[in-house]
């Protein structure tokens, strides 16, 4: 290339004004670049403030010099500047404060452990934030989980899925009563449409007076969601009634139950857009604003001492995506389909490579095996599976029959054949062991109820798709259940170019610091553009050319 004269321009509509301005520049001359890769290199200096200037009617860059009022023979004209803009100052500074983190940004669970110890463990060192998916899983592996990431994490920050579970209320207490008597101070609450009573006894449980007479949160709850009513219910205190029947059932004391009235049940709300997993398909440009706007107006009604956060999850996948976010009001951003396709998720290698050639169109909405007889649907990648088809089959003929044996020969036939590949006699046995442990009532229900017998049976398979995904189960692929949102396909069109094209490239950390390095790097161009200076179409982008761990 050129010298970047032909290219980086001054916007006609700010030419007087900057011809007028009382701004000069002043300095030495050698250190004003021209090229392109100098230029992007001054950019990417992240703590540097960066001065455009017009030398001899070429215009170039430095990060040297100082800005002066006074015309002198040194000095030439300023046309603009950037301030230092850096991934670590990125978001809400309160939030990295309450966590311990470096950065405003946290990995977001993943059911199965797809969110799994290693890539929580990678994010904490790191200076991140990751939270473990412990939903779908038993006791014996949430546990052993906790174990291994506070041994590795004993002053780094983290956090456990806490997922409502309305068909399996035990599998919520039970995970509840886990993070409870281990410590876990930091839950991820998501798929809730109304406070539970685990939710409120893990935030009341940790609530406590200081020597000053201070309220002080111990358990502090991120909740994920993405619907105005649900929001209003967790940036306000607890329920009167929820907390008058745990006391009384000596759960918490009467100080908890009065400290709850004086403090929200979250302390961060994290709006999910357009994502994999549960999700209402809702854009982030139009669902971010107006929780913002709702987090002021109950700000204005309860005066909380630390008003709550507003986070951005959902289609977070490029630099520009996470700048929008931020440039939005976000106060941290969340991800999670890119994570999924990083080498420290649980996901396999086979379930990766999918990933790395979804687009954005390679999505479907299917139901969802935690809430099938609801009718809530999860967003799934469609290429290289069968499940979405088969898992929505398995609901009409779940809405239009009452019990298995209403179900037409020749359906069941197919369906025990092609799809569960048993017969439902014995895939009931399977159902009747798993739930005798994991949670009896379920049985007691279905032994009485033909529909939901059928309803559980149906699960059996909706359920195991999403572990054989996990597990790389042979045989399975085409029934993966595999969680992704259309924000994989935009995260592959940016990587194309890239080293991080590569599946076996793509390292969980590297990918955060590439989102936030692109975030701040395109922050610094968009405050050029908007002082009328135009910048060329080759410095738009930001390409991860290296490993930034």
């Amino acid at each position: 290339m050129q010298g970047i004269i032909d290219e980086l321009k001054v916007d006609g509509r700010n030419l007087s004004a900057i011809k007028s301005s009382p701004y000069y520049w002043q300095g030495d001359a050698n250190s004003i670049v021209f090229e392109e890769n100098s230029i992007r290199s001054a950019l990417m200096d992240f703590n540097s403030f960066v001065m455009v200037v017009s030398l001899e009617n070429r215009i170039g860059l430095t990060t040297q010099g100082s800005i002066t009022t006074s015309l002198t023979s040194r000095a030439i004209p300023l046309i603009g500047w950037t301030i230092p803009v850096s991934p670590e100052t990125l978001g809400n500074h309160a939030f990295c404060a309450t966590y311990g983190t470096r950065y405003a940004y946290y990995g977001g669970a993943m059911a199965n452990g797809i969110s799994s110890a290693e890539l929580v463990i990678a994010l904490g060192k790191a200076g991140f934030m990751g939270s473990f998916g412990s939903a779908g899983l038993g006791p014996a592996r949430i546990e052993a989980a906790i174990q291994t990431i506070q041994q590795a994490l004993p002053d780094r920050a983290y956090a456990f899925n806490l997922i409502n579970s309305p068909n399996e209320p035990a599998l919520e207490q039970m995970a509840a009563n886990l993070y409870l008597a281990h410590g876990i101070h930091i839950v991820e609450a998501s798929a809730y449409v109304d406070l539970t009573i685990p939710l409120v006894l893990y935030r009341t449980a940790g609530l406590k007076l200081d020597a000053a007479g201070k309220i002080e949160i111990n358990n502090r709850i991120l909740a994920k969601l993405s619907r105005k009513e649900v929001a209003r219910r967790f940036l306000e205190p607890a329920p009167v009634d929820i907390l008058d029947q745990l006391v009384k059932e000596n759960k918490i004391s009467e100080l908890q139950a009065r400290l709850a009235q004086q403090v929200p049940m979250a302390d961060d709300i994290t709006v999910e857009a357009d994502s994999g997993g549960h999700t209402d398909n809702r854009p982030l440009v139009g669902l971010l604003p107006t929780m913002l706007a709702l987090r002021d107006e109950i700000q204005a009604k309860y005066h909380y001492p630390i008003p709550i956060r507003i986070g951005a999850a959902g289609g977070i996948s490029t630099p520009t995506s996470a700048l929008a976010a931020f440039i939005m009001g976000a106060d941290y951003i969340v991800t999670g389909s890119v994570n999924q396709a990083c080498v420290e998720s649980g996901a396999t290698d086979y379930t990766r490579g999918l990933l790395a050639q979804a687009d954005m169109a390679d999505v479907i909405m299917a139901p969802a095996a935690d809430m099938f007889e609801m009718g809530v649907k999860v967003q799934l990648l469609k290429r290289g599976t069968l499940f979405p088809l088969r898992a929505q089959k398995l609901y009409e003929l779940y809405t239009r029959y009452n019990s298995i044996d209403e179900i037409p020969a020749a359906e069941r036939e197919k369906q025990e054949r092609q799809v569960f590949k048993r017969d439902f006699v014995s895939i009931w046995d399977d159902v009747v062991k798993f739930f005798s442990e994991r949670d009896p009532r379920q049985i007691e229900r279905a032994e009485h109820d033909p529909k939901q017998k059928m309803a559980l049976i149906f699960r059996w398979y909706l359920g195991l798709s999403s572990r054989w995904a996990v597990a790389g189960e042979k045989g399975r692929e085409m029934d993966y259940q595999i969680w992704c949102g259309p924000s994989m396909g935009t995260f592959n069109d940016w990587t194309r170019p890239t080293y991080l094209n590569n599946p076996g490239s793509r390292h969980v950390v590297d990918v955060a610091l590439h989102l936030l390095s692109g975030a701040a790097y395109l922050y610094r161009l968009r405050i050029l553009t908007m002082q009328g200076i135009q910048v060329p179409a080759s410095l738009e982008a930001y390409l991860p050319t290296a490993p930034l761990i």
